[in-house]
């Protein structure tokens, strides 16, 4: 694989991960009210780190992301009397955090891509 297609097959990575704790972080909140429901998240530097370090396969995506990310409970947060321990000032610090990495990703993406097209027009 060229070192231009690993880029790219990390990239998609990194977006895979940025959306899947997007969507833990949407399930916290939506579970606010929810008693006994605790917050879920994902070690996104983890994940991404072990994406990155599979092996590339045959398969659909490549072998970088067969393997789904787990979503574990946080340790260490307030539980309320209902049992439930989402607290909304951190969903939404998380959701701000998590945001700006899939932008960050998507211009990462863009560059590669037009460092490609740009390739392929100075070659003809």
């Amino acid at each position: 694989m060229s070192d231009q297609a690993a880029t790219i097959s990390g990239l998609e990575s990194f977006l895979r991960l940025t959306s899947l704790r997007e969507k833990a972080i949407s399930t916290n909140m939506a579970n606010v009210d929810t008693p006994g429901y605790h917050t879920q998240d994902i070690d996104f530097q983890a994940e991404f780190n072990r994406a990155i370090s599979t092996p590339q396969g045959d398969g659909e995506n490549g072998g970088m992301m067969q393997l789904e990310p787990a979503a574990r409970e946080v340790p260490g947060l307030m539980e309320r009397a209902d049992g439930n321990n989402v607290d909304l000032d951190r969903e939404a610090m998380a959701m701000s955090q998590v945001q700006l990495q899939y932008q960050l990703g998507i211009q990462l993406i863009r560059s590669q891509f037009h460092t490609l097209l740009s390739a392929i027009k100075d070659g003809n």
